[in-house]
């Protein structure tokens, strides 16, 4: 057989899984990118997700904080619905109501004045930088093109988002390291100021580090590096891909520090778990993104405009915000108390809003819990800093709250046992 014959005849092996014995060679087939749980779920219900054995767990991993809303959200599903029966994709060649309409809202709703839509949190994160590096181009500065970043950051896994996190780990085997991100310690003060050079064009910040260990900015700190970007003329960018859209109990985490960015980039919960981002700016940091800059072939599309548009008219309705303080109140409280009841394993409860981590004591890694937490039907994410992550969606109700904590519980009780 010829080598395109053996190609094609590959292709036509592989192109059902029926072809193969058992589902598990089938899944053999997607990149193993991911340390996956060996579960498929096939339809979510609120904050619950039932798998295709019937099985019933409690997502308090939200998609990795992507499911704000829970799953299948009615006015989600009905706003989605309607919009794939009119139009789904036309490029960014032309304009897009959807994308003028959600705009408009998050205009009214943050210090923003210009927003350029994408798909994910790692684009956020790129134009967001782009944005910034241009900012100084046009303003006749090219040399300022270094961004001060921080230890633990996340910022995505795009070859630049993973120079600026700066994490070995992430970056190993993708060598050369893009230039251009002075990653500096977390919380280090005195070598934030003397990294800023005639180079730095801005500083770039989670306002709570959710991947690198929910650990919470204080507003003193953001307020002081408003007061540092003011001082030097750099930009201050937010990375709010995790953090926003209601996580924190606020619209954005950064307002708890009273403090607005010049960009700041979106992701995650804007979908409520379809495939949308955004970088927000002031006109001014925006000035140099003109025509041929920038630009996303899917980014905006009509469907995720409809979803977005949705997830913001629930989240800004009156009195929803002031709800998740109060569950986020009661969740920490019941984290609290588990850390008083198992010492050996919970050693702090970190985070703000319904973004709360558990970190544990040296000796037990985030899988073990999160393993644990699997066989109580509870979904739980690890993050670093050896701390697992509890994210509920933002529509969990106090009961569903008070069944987590309980869940949550009987992991850590089996835990304690595996390590005493």
């Amino acid at each position: 057989m010829s080598g395109t014959s053996a190609v094609q005849g590959k292709i036509a092996a592989t192109a059902s899984p029926k072809g193969y014995a058992s589902k598990s060679e089938a899944s053999d087939i997607v990149m193993g990118t991911y340390a996956r749980q060996d579960i498929v779920f096939a339809r979510g219900e609120g904050v619950w997700l039932i798998a295709d054995s019937g099985e019933r767990f409690l997502d308090f991993g939200s998609g990795v904080a992507v499911n704000n809303l829970g799953h299948a959200h009615p006015r989600l599903v009905a706003a989605l619905a309607e919009q794939a029966g009119k139009l789904w994709h036309t490029s960014n060649l032309y304009r897009v109501e959807g994308q003028e309409t959600v705009a408009a809202r998050l205009a009214e709703l943050t210090f923003a004045e210009k927003i350029f839509f994408c798909n994910s949190g790692a684009e956020a994160c790129e134009g967001a930088i782009k944005v910034a590096r241009r900012y100084q181009f046009v303003s006749g500065h090219p040399e300022r093109q270094r961004i001060i970043t921080f230890s633990g950051a996340f910022h995505g896994r795009t070859l630049a988002t993973l120079a600026a996190g700066g994490n070995e780990k992430y970056l190993e085997g993708f060598a050369p390291t893009a230039d251009g991100f002075d990653n500096l310690p977390f919380g280090d003060h005195a070598a934030l100021e003397a990294a800023i050079t005639p180079a730095t064009a801005a500083i770039m910040i989670e306002p709570v580090q959710g991947e690198g260990g929910v650990r919470q900015v204080p507003a003193q700190c953001l307020q002081g590096l408003r007061t540092l970007c003011d001082q030097h003329g750099l930009l201050l960018i937010f990375d709010e891909v995790q953090t926003g859209i209601g996580r924190s109990g606020k619209l954005f985490a950064h307002e708890w520090a009273g403090v607005t960015p010049d960009v700041m980039a979106v992701a995650k919960g804007l979908g409520g778990g379809f495939p949308v981002g955004a970088v927000l700016a002031t006109a001014e940091a925006a000035k140099g993104m003109t025509p041929g800059t920038h630009g996303s072939t899917f980014g905006g599309n009509p469907l995720a405009m409809a979803v977005a548009s949705a997830v913001i008219d629930v989240v800004t309705e009156a009195g929803f915000l002031e709800d998740v303080q109060m569950k986020a109140l009661r969740l920490k409280q019941g984290l609290a108390s588990l850390k008083d009841r198992f010492p050996s394993v919970v050693e702090d409860v970190r985070g703000v809003g319904l973004l709360t981590g558990l970190k544990l004591t040296s000796g037990i890694a985030p899988a073990a819990l999160v393993k644990a937490a699997l066989g109580e039907h509870l979904l739980l994410v690890g993050a670093g800093d050896n701390t697992v992550r509890v994210l509920p969606p933002l529509i969990a109700t106090e009961s569903e709250i008070a069944d987590g904590i309980e869940r949550l519980s009987r992991a850590l009780q089996s835990v304690a046992r595996e390590h005493s």
